[in-house]
């Protein structure tokens, strides 16, 4: 058979070899919305659990907007025009609308990039920051969460006298779903509050996964955060399937906990994907550009797999990594060597470093499964480390992810990766 991945800007299209029982796990999203321009104007006029956006820019001199970075394809471009309009003609002034890159502790965008995140108009007559999460003095002290979290958001974000986010809803490796209160933290929190909230205390945590959400302690962490800081205003989108700019299923705008509740509602009732036994192996994807830009994004990939193939089954990865394998830390540790349940062992109980949560996410699933890999874009160097192996085509991959299994074998297939929300009940990944 043959199966169409997404992957980097064009796709991989692969030939499967027949003999297996095979199931295609594609993608279910809402259909894109006819007419966008229309909902996002009616969700900024009609939010959810609040008063109209303009009636709550009324009074006030500053706003600051946080807008997900380059890696997520968030639709700020179709977004921010009318919210930015909204604003300044209920008497905020232009110099007084801060945009924020909310990049947590990715790398800053860069001019051009800016420009595509924001829009050519935006980004030129608007002030547009990108984060800095390693500089404590750009940040903001707003004391501590109940279970001990430290709280630093950036001082522009603030010290504005409205605080709104854009995002996207969908599943999150850690968090059950992306959007709404991750805008602030960790996209727009210190280091020393991203340490924490990425410490083994929750990576571990059975229900700090894709799809959990309600117990999920994680969530619990970030509403609280959100709180402190004064979330005022959300606008989610729900993205249907298409090129790298994904279309517009549905909007979610307004009081950012219940607004973004609905969203969740929405997406976790179209996306779910249940399957009744466990598959020997799957054939997945990091769902293209520009989620599989880095190694570091694509290993999203590999723990939304990780729900439904069989103790000690196999994981096939493709992703383009046109950008290798991701921060200096990441690729630092990576680079190490360390197997992983050493790995797990050393940092359990250790301080916390940049990004090893990336790594602890994928030894999670790399201490009960074999994970292979098709990484073009990754430097040779990191082939060793990975946890499993690399493979330098599509065809030599494979065939060593299926030729060990019997005939007849359950093999997943899932073109769009962490676009999947699927799950078998009889199984359970996580590390309590």
């Amino acid at each position: 058979m043959q199966a169409n991945f997404a992957f980097g800007r064009s796709g991989l299209l692969l030939d499967l070899p027949e003999g297996f029982d095979y199931r295609v796990l594609e993608a279910r999203t809402a259909a894109p919305l006819n007419d966008p321009a229309v909902a996002i104007a009616q969700a900024l006029d009609a939010p959810i659990g609040c008063p109209p956006l303009s009636e709550l820019a009324r009074g006030k001199r500053s706003a600051a907007i946080a807008v997900c970075d380059i890696t997520r394809p968030a639709p700020n471009r179709q977004v921010l025009p009318p919210l930015l309009v909204r604003l300044e003609a209920a008497g905020i002034p232009r110099e007084g609308i801060t945009i924020l890159i909310a990049t947590g502790l990715h790398r800053p965008a860069t001019g051009p990039e800016i420009r595509e995140i924001c829009g050519e108009e935006t980004a030129a007559h608007y002030r547009v920051f990108n984060h800095n999460a390693r500089e404590i003095a750009e940040h903001r002290a707003l004391g501590t969460t109940a279970s001990g979290t430290p709280v630093y958001i950036d001082d522009r974000f603030v010290s504005a006298d409205l605080h709104i986010t854009l995002g996207f809803i969908e599943p999150h490796l850690m968090l059950g779903y992306s959007g709404g209160r991750k805008l602030v933290a960790p996209g727009l929190a210190a280091q020393e509050t991203i340490k924490v909230l990425h410490s083994p205390r929750f990576m571990r945590d059975a229900r700090a996964v894709e799809g959990s959400i309600e117990e999920n302690p994680l969530h619990r962490e970030l509403l609280e955060i959100a709180r402190l800081t004064r979330h005022d205003f959300m606008v989610d989108a729900a993205l249907s399937r298409g090129t790298p700019r994904r279309p517009i299923a549905a909007v979610f705008a307004g009081e950012p906990e219940a607004a973004h509740r609905k969203g969740v509602e929405l997406v976790s009732r179209i996306m779910l994907e249940a399957l009744e036994q466990p598959v020997d192996a799957v054939i997945t994807s990091a769902a293209g550009h520009p989620l599989d830009l880095t190694f570091y994004q694509a290993v999203k990939g590999v723990t939304a797999a990780a729900h439904i193939v069989k103790p000690g089954g196999k994981i096939l990865l493709l992703a383009a990594c046109e950008e290798g394998v991701g921060g200096s830390e990441f690729a630092r540790m990576l680079a190490e060597g360390q197997p992983d349940r050493l790995f797990m062992e050393r940092i359990a109980h250790a301080p916390v470093s940049i990004d090893q949560w990336q790594l602890e996410k994928l030894a999670l699933v790399t201490t009960r499964a074999e994970v292979l890999y098709y990484v073009p874009g990754l430097p040779t160097k990191y082939h060793s480390t990975l946890w499993g192996k690399a493979f330098e085509s599509t065809e030599a991959a494979v065939r060593a992810l299926l030729a060990p299994l019997h005939p007849h074998a359950r093999v997943a297939v899932i073109p769009e990766g962490p676009y999947v929300l699927a799950r078998c009940e009889a199984l359970d990944f996580a590390v309590h």
